[in-house]
């Protein structure tokens, strides 16, 4: 059997996903595999995506330009008034996930480039769980193309940084 037509008839809100939603995430799918592979040496957690920022941010490889998309995407859709909107608090952060330090960034408290790179992947890692655990499917993946869009230019802006 196709896997289109059965994730069609038998996950929720598949058949509502245009082309281009499937694609994202599909591609984040791989892109999260081949980082988590070739970078993270296949484990993946908030302390070593905070420790890539920094090693990132001395070896001087890090050109904030190349993540203002993505910041701003975040920032609009998870910071507004001051304070996290509802969607933010979507990302089920777990203790250790260094909410603060997301926090502190999308409010634009803090700017150094370690900081950004670590929120950023951060969000990504949160997105990753609850895609892979099944928390984006409580809700069909609705509204998620331009998450996943963002997401998987952050995780090519860092997988260009590092020898494939």
């Amino acid at each position: 059997m196709d896997t289109n037509d059965w994730l069609t008839k038998h996950a929720p809100g598949f058949a509502n996903l245009s082309r281009e939603e499937r694609e994202g995430i599909a591609h984040f799918a791989f892109l999260w595999s081949l980082f988590e592979g070739r970078v993270l040496n296949a484990g993946g957690s908030p302390e070593k995506l905070v420790q890539l920022a920094k090693s990132m941010t001395e070896q001087g490889s890090v050109n904030l330009a190349l993540f203002a998309g993505p910041l701003e995407h975040f920032r609009i859709r998870y910071w507004l008034d001051g304070r996290p909107t509802y969607l933010f608090d979507g990302l089920n952060f777990r203790r250790g996930d260094r909410r603060p330090l997301v926090e502190s960034v999308l409010s634009g408290q803090t700017n150094s480039s370690d900081d950004i790179v670590s929120a950023l992947l951060l969000i990504v890692y949160r997105l990753r769980n609850n895609l892979f655990h099944g928390m984006k499917w409580a809700y069909g993946i609705r509204e998620q193309l331009a998450n996943f869009q963002n997401a998987n230019e952050v995780l090519m802006r860092v997988l260009e940084r590092h020898a494939l």
